[in-house]
């Protein structure tokens, strides 16, 4: 029987990053209802998964399915071991 740590049941939010953008402050002071804010990805590239500033995984966003159907989730395609690197 293998003991279990005290944090186990502890949530930690994780952050999807899908993209960034980067206008300069007066192209995003005129941003309004309806404008399109372009990222630097494709919609087929990968996520990058972050707790906190340490990135954890990459994976593709993907929509659930029966009850859950319209809801985003991530499947994961790379994950990163104790050192922090990606495998």
């Amino acid at each position: 029987m293998s003991e279990t740590s005290p944090f186990s049941n502890v949530p930690i939010e994780v952050t999807i990053s899908v993209g960034r953008a980067r206008p300069v402050i007066k192209d995003l002071l005129e941003l309004g209802e309806n404008a399109v804010l372009p990222l630097d990805r494709k919609i087929d590239d990968p996520v990058e998964l972050y707790i906190g500033d340490r990135l954890i995984a990459r994976g593709e966003l993907q929509e659930l399915d029966g009850e859950s159907a319209g809801q985003l989730a991530v499947r994961l395609t790379e994950v990163a071991d104790l050192n922090g690197s990606l495998s």
